[in-house]
């Protein structure tokens, strides 16, 4: 027999042993999550990064797949751009569906050993992918702030379940990975910023651009009368004139600046900008002569009618008879295009507030369907009461809004189309460009009177860029067979909602 004191020494060997492959397997797994750590952190493209993830942790726990989900708020979902033997295939769900869904909700790590015998699996990514998943370990991804970011699922361990170290371990990973993706959206968020900003600037250039072009000729045709002896009292008039165009110019470079430097956050500066324009303009109104009274006097009405300075009056607005006038506007503006807008208004349906801000908001709205939507197309405008306000919706089924565009449509003097196939057209006309400015006088109103405005939009997959262009008329398309191809290609939603009070 062996002794107890033999005994107690095996024990003890055994233990010590135990405890050594345990502080290896804790030093292995450090070296592992600081392996991964380096890498994923210096990467910065998040389509590069999303890869390099599960490449990873597809290695480091010898699994056969690894997604992630990540979460966006607009639709309240779950999504997937890359999975791991699937790229390019983009997957959606409802935040609460699936395991992923689950782990999200509860911010809580899950091993599933069996998964077609869970009531939280979701089977429908497995039929859409073809691919059978086993057993699942997938973990919330939570960044700095404390907030679930989306989640991290592996599939299949290739040897076994998964255990608690594979769960350590993953956990472990995934504070790495949530920094990385938060540095990486930054990033990109940045990339469309700069691309926004450059945008802004070529358009608002463009748009100062003609009018001063405009007052300048018009300028150089008096002095051209001056020197034939014609008009020899508007010496005083062209001075005057002259020094206001340059404040003009200076009034573009200052505008530059701010949207360089500042872009639209400082909004005193802002307010202050939009004065200053309107005192030049009526001082050049005051001095100019015959056509340039006339310019300046444009240029004067125009940002009336955007920023609507005077005073304002609410009232009693009966939106079936309001719709009406505002469709029937615009069909006579339209002239022969081949457009056919719709109404859904709640009858009886009643508004208070300014009759003249709200026609500008519809207005601006309409218009903007119109002239995004080709001819044989269809817009349907709905009004309807909600609880606790009115909603007014413009849908139309026309080119949409690519997603990096929609990003920055209410920044102001900002357009869809690439620069370079940019043109001012006659309003409503298809793809008539436009100052931008019509959104952006939408938001200030939002902000002035209290109501929200917001937007979805799908680009028509037959024209994902900016610089495909859509024929205008929907027969003419190659891509489609009918109307309802198009109608379900792509289109936009406006919504504007107004709190009752």
């Amino acid at each position: 027999m062996i002794g107890s004191d033999s005994a107690n020494g095996i024990v003890r060997d055994q233990t010590r042993r135990d405890q050594d492959h345990q502080i290896l397997e804790q030093i292995n797994q450090l070296r592992q999550v600081s392996k991964v750590g380096q890498a994923i952190m210096s990467e910065m493209n998040l389509d590069d990064l999303l890869d390099l993830i599960m490449d990873q942790t597809v290695q480091i726990l010898n699994v056969e797949r690894c997604t992630i989900f990540l979460y966006d708020s607009r639709p309240d979902e779950l999504w997937s751009r890359v999975a791991t033997g699937i790229k390019n295939k983009k997957i959606r769900i409802p935040s609460s569906f699936g395991i992923a869904g689950w782990v999200f909700k509860n911010r809580e790590p899950l091993i599933i050993r069996d998964a077609y015998n869970d009531s939280r699996f979701y089977s429908e990514i497995d039929k859409e992918t073809g691919f059978q998943t086993r057993n699942v370990l997938c973990i919330p991804l939570i960044n700095r702030s404390d907030i679930c970011i989306g989640t991290l699922q592996t599939l299949n361990k290739k040897i076994g379940d998964f255990t608690q170290s594979d769960k350590e371990l993953l956990v472990s990973i995934s504070h790495y990975i949530s920094i990385a993706l938060e540095n990486a959206r930054l990033y990109e968020d940045l990339k469309s910023i700069n691309t926004a900003r450059k945008k802004v600037i070529d358009h608002l250039a463009h748009e100062i651009r003609t009018p001063v072009a405009i007052i300048d000729a018009a300028l150089k045709h008096i002095s051209r009368q001056l020197d034939e002896g014609n008009t020899p009292n508007l010496d005083k008039a062209i001075t005057r004139g002259r020094r206001n165009l340059v404040r003009l110019m200076s009034l573009q470079e200052k505008i530059t600046d701010i949207l360089n430097y500042r872009f639209t956050e400082d909004k005193q500066k802002m307010t202050q900008l939009i004065e200053t324009f309107f005192n030049l303009t009526e001082e050049a109104c005051e001095a100019s002569h015959d056509s340039n009274a006339n310019v300046f006097q444009c240029v004067l009405q125009r940002l009336e009618s955007i920023y609507l300075i005077e005073d304002t009056y609410p009232e009693s607005i009966f939106l079936e008879p309001f719709f009406e006038r505002i469709r029937n506007e615009a069909i006579k503006l339209m002239e022969e295009r081949k457009l056919d807008i719709t109404l859904g208004i709640q009858p009886g349906l009643i508004l208070n507030t300014d009759p003249r801000m709200l026609k500008k908001v519809c207005s601006g709205l309409l218009r903007n369907a119109i002239e995004a939507t080709p001819d044989e197309g269809k817009i349907d405008i709905r009004a309807k009461h909600r609880e606790g306000h009115i909603s007014i919706d413009f849908q139309d089924w026309g080119v949409g809004i690519n997603p990096e565009n929609q990003k920055n449509i209410f920044n102001g003097f900002y357009h869809t189309q690439d620069t370079d196939y940019y043109a001012s057209r006659k309003p409503y006309a298809f793809y008539a460009g436009g100052s931008g400015s019509d959104l952006l006088r939408i938001k200030v109103f939002s902000e002035r009177f209290g109501f929200e405005v917001s937007s979805t939009s799908q680009c028509c997959k037959y024209i994902p860029g900016d610089k495909n262009m859509c024929p205008g008329r929907i027969s003419a398309c190659g891509y489609i067979d009918d109307i309802s191809d198009c109608n379900a290609s792509g289109g936009s939603t406006f919504y504007v909602r107004f709190p009752l009070k």
